[in-house]
């Protein structure tokens, strides 16, 4: 939130930067100004912010935690749980309900709806 390099072993963002990093998304500012910041450390470069959550470990590796929103990843395409979760939230006839992933035995996610009728 301070946009400051955390210590080792201390769970923050992860943003990238560099000279492949994109200027932004193409036809969309206002996200492009969300994801792409000023990097605090040489402000003539932009940082983007993954969404994902880690720590530096001490052999300079990077582990990743999770996200920090209900964003998914499954098969390559980004899913937002929170998007599903609204469209079942407007159905009349639903009066609970939970999205969730899970996989099968091979490994490949696969979303799962949970709902509980009126």
């Amino acid at each position: 939130g301070n946009q400051r390099l955390q210590p080792l072993g201390v769970i923050g963002e992860i943003c990238l930067g560099g000279d492949g990093l994109s200027q932004g998304y193409l036809n969309q500012p206002e996200l492009t100004k969300e994801k792409f910041i000023v990097n605090p450390y040489d402000p003539s470069t932009l940082l983007y912010r993954t969404g994902d959550i880690g720590r530096c470990l001490e052999d300079g590796r990077i582990e990743f935690i999770g996200r920090k929103d209900n964003q998914i990843k499954i098969r390559g395409h980004r899913i937002e749980l929170g998007e599903i979760e609204s469209v079942l939230g407007e159905m009349t006839a639903i009066k609970q309900h939970v999205v969730i992933t899970d996989q099968d035995t091979s490994g490949s996610k696969y979303l799962v709806a949970y709902v509980v009728c009126k």
